[in-house]
């Protein structure tokens, strides 16, 4: 680890903005050139920016624009309409007659948006002569929280001591595409600066205006949205992102992740024509769901966060799976596609059942909701039986893959799907009660947890490169990341040998786990998954070093601010439900939050040793809204303070580091 600190000091690009929620480009001149590339979505499209500044300090940029319920055909899991435009905006400017140059990068910042300032010459060039800068140029660019557009708002400001004339162009780019290529026919993709014309600005004084990208149907009317609008609503949400579930710790580069991967897992939401979907993006996973991605990674994150559309888009993604329950148990499809429409299902059974199993359960305890829970119950328990009738002569959980869908070996039973399986027969156990079933079901579900643990122990426990560990599928020698997967849902037997062998340099590496030993391929969700377990197990020293650096890494080195996917696969894409899964390393792994009914819950919070307190604030699960303060008290005591803002009360608890308090809202 401290190979890995030093590694990452050398390596950072950013800095923490002041304002407590952005960061800002180094743009010394030995950090130049930057690329670099960043997702944002809104529930009409998403966009891809690629960007950078050049060693000269200038601003270049293309956008990847993405308009998922423009359907392309064939229309699979990629058919979203997609088009990339690569036009310079200040270079259709011209001040004083002059075109903009010689521009100089003063500063870049993601607060949820991008924004650049730049100052320009505007004046005759001369051989051998720096031209004096004329204007400073603010841009900021967004989507739109609601239609299918995306937003850059300019400002131009004089920065001389004398009046200059501004030329706005009217400007548009336009592509029509081939009809036969569309679900729909032809679509319009279009660019436009918004707000042209001649303007005279006195020293000092601002010009704003806009350009918009946009795509629509041929034979429907272009948009002429109101820029300054679109932005301010972008701004709302983040508001609203921000005032939920908000982490305050003594490591501000933590918290501001933390931020960030709420605004990412939450902003990826489509209203399609199936409701909303939480879409993975990366300019490939639009307008459709899958077991992993959603219904195991951030549908359990929805609930403390409080967002609706997150919550809504949850419960909706394990409707649509339900449709697919059948008589028969045949597998429940990996993926529903376009919309609602088609099914994706080409690495046969990953463990989609046990995904979903443990998914749903958890979310349904979380949100609080017995109406929501009722409509969930079927889904958790068809899934809970498939996996009961899938079970091997030696009691663990037979697939044909695992969510990594062949690229590396799983075998015919792998010990994500298995420790999955268990986990949704535990949260089934506490469901069933609060729904008002039978003590037997929960009873049932408890006795086929606990042999299960015993035979996860007995087939997957193995020595592995030395390690006392798992391996992950019969016959597999090698280490693997997701050995974590015991740690996640509290099997704890392996746990040190485990640790050891995930943070040894057989898969530990200066951008977090290999997915197997000797490979070059790592994927953030292991990483994720593995963070969380080291908090659950107990090892908070490892957590705590680990998640700093995986936090600086991602949020202010060479590419940023959100958790990514993999590499090389996907070139480290911004998939949102990797966000998520970060989030839960602290809901979960940090602060200890286990779900055991609609309002009861247990905590068992990690406290980094050098750390005097952390609180987690305005959680908006199991139907409440309330804070977690946890910090220390005498003799080597901690103190857990639960204020909750529905009711006005405070209750404190005094535990040990480690210990588990039970609370009830």
């Amino acid at each position: 680890m401290r190979i890995l600190i030093a590694t990452l000091i050398s390596s950072l690009c950013w800095v923490l903005s002041p304002d407590g929620n952005g960061i800002s480009l180094n743009l010394s001149d030995s950090a130049l050139p930057y690329d670099d590339h960043i997702e944002m979505s809104g529930e009409q499209m998403a966009f891809v920016l690629r960007w950078g500044v050049g060693s000269d300090r200038s601003f270049h940029s293309e956008r990847s624009l993405v308009f998922p319920m423009l359907r392309t055909i064939p229309n699979n899991t990629h058919a979203s309409l997609m088009h990339r435009m690569g036009v310079n905006i200040p270079s259709l400017v011209s001040v004083n007659g002059y075109s903009l140059t010689a521009e100089k990068v003063e500063k870049v910042s993601l607060n949820g948006y991008m924004e650049v300032i730049s100052s320009f010459a505007a004046s005759r060039t001369r051989p051998g002569v720096t031209p004096a800068p004329t204007v400073r140029l603010i841009r900021k660019i967004f989507p739109s929280t609601d239609k299918p557009l995306m937003g850059e708002v300019y400002e131009i400001e004089n920065i001389t001591d004398k009046d200059i004339t501004v030329y706005i162009p009217s400007f548009s780019q336009v592509f029509t595409t081939p009809s036969e290529k569309g679900v729909t026919g032809s679509y319009i993709i279009r660019g436009d600066i918004l707000g042209d014309g001649t303007f005279k600005l006195a020293a000092g004084e601002r010009l704003r205006f806009g350009a918009c990208f946009q795509a629509y149907r041929q034979g429907e009317t272009k948009l002429e949205p109101n820029l300054e609008s679109e932005l301010n609503a972008r701004l709302e949400y983040l508001s609203t992102i921000d005032g939920n579930l908000v982490l305050d710790t003594p490591d501000d580069v933590i918290d501001r992740e933390f931020r960030f991967a709420k605004i990412r897992a939450s902003e990826s939401i489509f209203k399609t024509a199936g409701g909303y979907m939480h879409g993975p993006g990366g300019e490939s996973y639009y307008a459709a769901i899958w077991a992993n991605d959603q219904a195991e990674y951030v549908n359990p994150f929805f609930p403390f966060l409080g967002y609706w559309k997150g919550d809504d888009s949850a419960l909706n993604s394990y409707m649509h799976f339900a449709r697919f329950m059948n008589p028969e148990y045949k597998p429940i499809p990996s993926s529903i596609i376009a919309e609602g429409i088609d099914i994706w299902n080409g690495a046969g059974d990953r463990g989609d059942a046990a995904m979903i199993a443990h998914g749903a359960s958890r979310y349904a305890l979380e949100k609080g909701d017995r109406v929501e829970a009722l409509k969930l119950w079927p889904l958790i328990e068809w899934c809970l039986e498939y996996c009961h009738r899938k079970l091997s002569p030696e009691g663990v959980v037979l697939s044909d893959s695992d969510e990594l869908e062949g690229r590396f070996p799983s075998g015919d039973a792998n010990l994500c799907t298995s420790t999955l399986y268990y986990d949704g027969l535990r949260s089934a156990a506490f469901l069933a009660k609060e729904i008002g079933l039978k003590s037997s079901v929960s009873k049932l579900y408890n006795t086929r947890a606990d042999k299960l643990a015993k035979s996860i122990e007995s087939y997957f426990g193995a020595d592995v490169q030395g390690f006392h560990t798992y391996r992950y599928y019969d016959g597999n020698d090698v280490l693997r990341s997701w050995i974590c997967m015991p740690l996640i849902v509290g099997i704890l037997d392996r746990a040190e040998g485990t640790i050891a062998a995930l943070t040894s340099d057989k898969l530990m590496t200066k951008d977090g786990l290999l997915t197997q030993q000797g490979s070059e391929t790592f994927w953030d969700r292991s990483t994720l998954y593995s963070l969380r377990g080291m908090y659950i197990a107990g090892d908070t020293k490892t957590a705590g070093d680990f998640l700093h650096y995986y936090s600086s890494r991602r949020l202010l080195g060479d590419h940023v601010p959100y958790p990514i996917e993999a590499w090389p696969e996907g070139s480290q894409r911004h998939l949102s439900a990797e966000s998520g899964l970060y989030c839960r390393v602290i809901t979960e792994g940090m602060f200890g939050i286990r779900p055991k009914g609609f309002r009861s819950f247990s905590v068992t919070p990690r406290l980094a040793e050098d750390w005097n307190q952390m609180a987690l604030r305005h959680i908006r699960a199991f139907g409440s809204d309330f804070d977690l303060e946890v910090s220390r008290s005498a003799g080597d005591k901690l103190e857990l303070r639960l204020k909750n803002h529905l009711t006005g009360a405070t209750k404190a608890y005094k535990l040990t580091p480690g210990a588990t308090v039970q609370i009830k809202l």
